[in-house]
């Protein structure tokens, strides 16, 4: 166990596929010491042969395999970044959290519907465009997610990674919203 001082800290990072959830997620994770990343895709896609639930089963297991790995690593004394789309999930997630004494970042990256197809279309998921289009408008449209959008078109990764930690918008001040 650690005894470090700094307070624990998660930093969760959500938004449609190709928004830059990846990139801001690792330059974000690279600036700090002792800090782990979450690729919570990873965790989406552990099964092998004919093993695989239902999307449902695999989304709700990711989601407490998330929670557990980010639970391990802040009780070693880690800073977490996490990486993965939330849609209905933050109230729950904060609330599996809520027993730690813990500072919990949310930024909801988005960008045009234009600049989306053509970050997918250049890495060759042109088959994800609907799929990221339909989440970009769900999660903006959530009022929960208003105070914590952040626009990533026309900005570099290290400025947006800049603005999630100086800005004190992106900070959940309670579980409880």
């Amino acid at each position: 166990m650690s005894d470090s001082k700094e307070s624990a800290v998660v930093y969760l990072i959500s938004g449609p596929l190709g928004v830059g959830k990846s990139t801001v997620s690792k330059a974000l994770a690279d600036t700090m010491k002792q800090c782990t990343l979450i690729e919570g895709d990873l965790l989406l896609h552990v099964y092998r042969g004919d093993t695989e639930p239902p999307w449902e089963e695999r989304l709700r297991l990711a989601w407490f395999n998330i929670t557990a790995v980010t639970r391990n690593f802040l009780r070693h004394g880690f800073k977490v970044v996490i990486d993965f789309v939330v849609e209905e999930e933050l109230d729950w997630f904060c609330g599996q959290l809520s027993d730690l004494d813990v500072t919990l970042y949310y930024a909801v990256l988005y960008a045009e519907p234009d600049t989306l197809a053509a970050r997918l279309h250049q890495r060759g998921d042109e088959q994800y465009i609907e799929r990221s289009l339909f989440l970009r408008n769900k999660l903006m449209a959530s009022p929960a997610n208003g105070p914590f959008l952040l626009n990533t078109d026309l900005k570099r990764p290290e400025e947006l990674v800049k603005e999630i930690i100086k800005n004190d918008r992106f900070k959940l001040m309670g579980y409880s919203r």
